[in-house]
């Protein structure tokens, strides 16, 4: 499910994170299913712990997977990610001056360049 690029320029965190999203996004990963313990897919890749623990706090900021004692990294409903997701988009867009309808459009032009 997740493969990295040591040689890549984009950190391993952030590997390791993109790579869930893509598996929760294809239906590889569902809903409710649990991610490997981080010890455990730090020791398959050959990274430090704390890197895919990096990851998985990346992602449970996202809304995409929730961190739970004893259960480990458990990944949420859509839902709830999608309003993670938005959320760090409204976040940014305050921290850099832009209004509502600003970031709406922002959104329409990239949901135009997607239907392409």
């Amino acid at each position: 499910m997740i493969r990295i690029d040591p040689r890549s320029a984009v950190p391993l965190y952030s590997q390791i994170a993109s790579a869930v999203r893509e598996a929760v996004a294809s239906g590889e990963v569902a809903e409710g299913e649990r991610l490997p313990p981080a010890r455990a897919l730090a020791r398959s890749l050959d990274v430090n712990m704390h890197t895919v623990l990096r990851a998985y706090g990346d992602l449970r900021d996202e809304g995409l997977i929730e961190l739970r004692r004893g259960r480990g990294a458990v990944v949420t409903s859509e839902d709830c990610w999608l309003d993670g997701a938005v959320g760090q988009l409204v976040a940014e867009a305050l921290r850099r001056g832009l209004d509502e309808s600003e970031v709406v459009s922002a959104v329409r032009r990239a949901a135009r360049k997607e239907e392409r």
